[in-house]
């Protein structure tokens, strides 16, 4: 018999793997809404399908002694578990399932490390984020919908735009302090994460505008913060400190940056890379809005040009097999509790316009919204996390119930919605 395929587990894979915590687990929900029903069997068959045509997906942990230097990663032929589910219709079963996907995540030791349940006509993929993020299990999901509805399923072209030079990333604010944090409201008594998702109006933008819809939703996520900690007690009797003598702190957001092709050659795995974009409390002014549209904008192409690794220098030096896998985990966790004050902010992943038509077909039709949920572990505990379909923008407001409440996250998502209409220059 032929050993199966072991691969290391990326520097990402191994800090996550370090740091898990059972009260909230790294998962990422991706939830997608159809017009019509589906078929039960076509669809377990064409899901399979997807899953060897991308022979990545299908691992699990494999199993070492203490000793050892590395995880790694064991390739299997064929699922260990039957990864799609279809739950008892009732009033509380998207609900439900919603609350699976922030609470239970898919075995490290099962292949592969997904499950994708389906209520009515909604398909609600839970990943496990060590394993694997968002964006690859999308691009198997497009395969999935090409295979059950015998359509074309390729991702559209993305949007072109003159090539920029790479430049030093300019005015960065706050590099040596310690960023804000997002102001406690009232968490709630249970462990684990909330979540909200809405639908909104796409932002508009001027013809030409030098900013991108990207740009927009960073300001958004800005304001919303600096707006929220003003009335949880952030007021500035001058630019410097709070009423309560406390240092105002400049905001600082995670910006996951994904170069990988969308086709079928993606590789699978979490291919993003981190990068964190800055704001002084002087620079949030609405009252000037083009001025801030244009320096974030400048921000963030610089910050995307920098050649860097996927979570910095450092972990790549934790993660060298230098000790034992249970020595470096314990290091790890110690260096991320110290490092807790220099989190950032918040995190707002934009996946942008969704490159599938995740067309399933005559009956089931192609999908009408996609929403996209990312971890919210404290100290950050919160992360927003925009998509866009049929011309809608679709927001995932998720956080620590450590942190908030289901209350805070629908007055967080007013404050959100009212300021990306600002970011609504006209010429």
């Amino acid at each position: 018999m032929t050993a199966p395929v072991r691969i290391p587990f990326p520097v990402v894979d191994e800090v996550s793997r370090h740091c898990l915590q059972e009260a909230e687990p790294e998962t990422v929900h991706i939830e997608v809404h159809l017009p019509g029903p589906l078929d039960q069997g076509r669809l377990r068959k064409a899901f399979l399908e997807a899953l060897h045509r991308h022979p990545r997906i299908l691992m699990r942990e494999a199993r070492g002694p203490w000793y050892r230097r590395q995880y790694e990663w064991e390739l299997t032929p064929e699922p260990d578990v039957e990864v799609v589910t279809f739950a008892p219709p009732g009033p509380r079963a998207l609900a439900d399932a919603r609350t699976r996907a922030l609470t239970h995540a898919p075995p490290l030791s099962m292949s592969p490390p997904i499950r994708l349940e389906v209520v009515d006509s909604v398909l609600l993929l839970t990943i496990n984020h060590t394993a694997l993020d968002g964006p690859a299990c999308l691009r198997v999901l497009a395969t999935a919908a090409e295979l059950y509805g015998g359509r074309d399923n390729s991702p559209a072209a993305p949007p072109t735009r003159p090539a920029e030079p790479r430049r030093e990333a300019p005015d960065t604010p706050g590099g040596w302090s310690p960023p804000a944090r997002v102001a406690h409201g009232r968490p709630e008594p249970s462990p684990g994460n909330g979540l909200l998702i809405t639908e909104l109006p796409l932002p508009h933008r001027p013809k030409g505008s030098p900013y991108t819809v990207n740009d927009q939703l960073m300001v958004t996520t800005a304001l919303t913060i600096a707006h929220w900690n003003r009335e949880h007690g952030a007021r500035p009797h001058s630019r410097l400190r709070s009423s309560g003598g406390t240092p105002i702190r400049p905001l600082r957001i995670t910006m996951p940056v994904d170069d990988r092709p969308r086709d079928t050659t993606m590789p699978i795995g979490n291919g993003t890379r981190l990068v964190e974009v800055p704001f002084a409390p002087r620079e949030l002014d609405v009252t000037d809005m083009p001025a801030l549209l244009r320096r974030t904008a400048e921000r963030t192409r610089a910050l995307k040009a920098l050649p860097r690794p996927q979570l910095g220098h450092g972990a790549a030096l934790l993660t060298a097999p230098w000790a034992p896998v249970g020595a470096r985990a314990a290091l790890t966790r110690t260096l991320r509790r110290a490092a807790a004050p220099w989190t950032s902010t918040t995190l707002l992943s934009n996946i942008g316009r969704i490159p599938y038509p995740l067309d399933f077909g005559e009956e089931a039709g192609r999908a009408h919204a996609v929403w996209f949920s990312a971890p919210a572990r404290m100290p950050r505990g919160l992360t927003v996390t925009t998509a866009s379909t049929a011309g809608r923008l679709h927001l995932a407001l998720r956080w620590s119930k450590a942190l908030l409440s289901s209350g805070d996250g629908a007055h967080l998502r007013d404050l959100f919605e009212h300021y990306l209409h600002t970011t609504e220059v006209t010429p």
